[in-house]
């Protein structure tokens, strides 16, 4: 199965309830690669690349996220997996 990107816009009561970082441990747990960071907005942002199946598991945890966070919303742009990163991180810019 070859390896697929996520790119992900969620929002919601998605800051300040430890959403990245939620989001890092559940990446990790699935062997992904590719970076979440706040957006000004208020949404999250996010890139996922891996094995397809991991990758959707990946999508459908953002649409409920952790227990402290409201998701109104995904918007998703699947995409060929570029192979650029090479692990998970939260970006702070």
């Amino acid at each position: 199965m070859p390896d697929i990107r996520a790119h992900l816009v969620i929002a919601g009561r998605v800051q300040g309830v430890a959403f990245r970082y939620h989001t890092r441990d559940q990446a990790n747990r699935l062997g992904l690669t590719g970076w979440v960071k706040n957006l000004p907005s208020g949404d999250v942002e996010a890139v996922f690349e891996g094995l397809e199946s991991a990758v959707e598991e990946m999508v459908q945890w953002c649409h409920a996220g952790p227990p402290s966070a409201r998701v109104d919303r995904v918007e998703i742009r699947r995409e060929p997996a570029a192979g650029r990163f090479r692990r998970f991180e939260i970006v702070f810019h």
